[in-house]
């Protein structure tokens, strides 16, 4: 059953069992809704009454007696896109209300694969080269992977740059993140990796912990500064690191 991606979009919790209960048989009474869907007969009446309203269903007639049939599942993208359409007439004015009371410097933690998703937009929204301490190809993540093709999309359509110093079992391990585009890379000699890294672009430093190869770990934490001035120390400790470490490959 898709029930909770379906509530992810907007859908109740009835809305979604209805909802796929009417693809699974086609047209029905309210009545074989009921029994089909385990939702209360009563329940069921307003239920599907918000489904018609959200074009997910319609109802027809036949002697006399009223049924319920579902509309194509792809009226679902319609209504992601509606509500993304949504989403962007409210933001610029979300955007300024939020600019206004972002310091300059200050100190945040993200949690979660949620909060490395925010991290990686943060990335988007800095719009500079990022730098990458002991990075461990982590976005190989199985859980990031519906998310990252379309974020780094729109990385190569800004054009942000990389610039990687993996741990040295990234080269064997995570191979396929060596093939990132707009990217620069070298590794730490074998006795300097651990499970940790730091990243750092624009005016923020974000570091990670608990990670290895490919892998966020169970519940990622990441601890972030932002401040202009510490960011631009971590970045000439880097040019330090990167001068040290030989040749770098690049990937355009």
């Amino acid at each position: 059953m898709h029930s909770e991606i379906l509530e992810k979009i907007g859908l109740s919790p009835n809305e979604a069992k209805v909802y796929e209960t009417l693809l699974l048989l086609g047209t029905s009474s309210i009545d074989g809704i009921s029994l089909k869907s385990g939702v209360h007969r009563r329940n069921v009446y307003d239920t599907v009454e918000k489904l018609i309203g959200k074009g997910l269903a319609t109802q027809e007639f036949v002697s006399g007696r009223k049924y319920i049939r579902a509309i194509n599942p792809s009226r679902l993208l319609d209504i992601v896109r509606e509500r993304e359409s949504e989403v962007n007439e409210i933001l610029p004015s979300l955007q300024e209300k939020f600019n206004a009371k972002v310091s300059d410097e200050e100190a945040v933690i993200y949690r979660g694969i949620e909060g490395v998703k925010n991290y990686l937009q943060d990335i988007l929204t800095e719009n500079e080269t990022a730098y990458f301490i002991g990075a461990k190809g982590f976005w190989k993540d199985p859980r990031l992977a519906y998310f990252l093709p379309k974020w780094d999309k729109q990385r190569i359509k800004q054009g942000i740059h990389f610039k990687h110093i993996f741990d040295y079992e990234v080269k064997s391990q995570v191979k396929e993140i060596l093939k990132l585009r707009m990217n620069e890379f070298k590794f730490l000699p074998p006795d300097y990796s651990c499970n940790a890294c730091i990243d750092f672009f624009g005016n923020q430093v974000t570091c990670f912990y608990g990670i290895g190869p490919g892998d966020l770990g169970e519940n990622p934490v990441q601890f972030t500064v932002r401040s202009r001035k510490i960011a631009d120390g971590y970045r000439k400790w880097f040019d330090f690191m990167w001068k040290q470490l030989g040749r770098a490959t690049k990937v355009d």
